[in-house]
């Protein structure tokens, strides 16, 4: 089956411009998908921002309760050292007597 040329030139234009047309069709996707990953990437952003700040918050909460427990624990071992002294104290006095 012999074609002319001029149908064989016509059929390899319209091969040509149906490639065209995919590849637009898929220069327009990669765009998209393109900027939904900028748009992950911002979002991660974010995220890592607000997490860090809750990180930073939960860290000085943590501090003010050790601060918290470190002061109540000093002035109870005053306390217990104030309560040996006295009971040391006393006991010397009932040996001395």
């Amino acid at each position: 089956m012999p074609q002319s040329l001029e149908e064989r030139i016509a059929y390899l234009e319209g091969k040509v411009e149906e490639h065209t047309r995919g590849f637009s069709d898929l220069t327009t996707r990669i765009d998209g998908v393109s900027s939904r990953i900028d748009a992950l990437d911002q979002k991660v952003d974010r995220f890592r921002t607000e997490l860090s700040a809750r990180i930073d918050a939960l860290s000085a909460r943590i501090d003010r309760r050790f601060d918290v427990v470190d002061e109540k624990m000093s002035r109870h071992f005053i306390w217990l050292v104030g309560i040996q002294a006295a009971v040391m104290l006393s006991v010397i006095g009932a040996l001395l007597r």
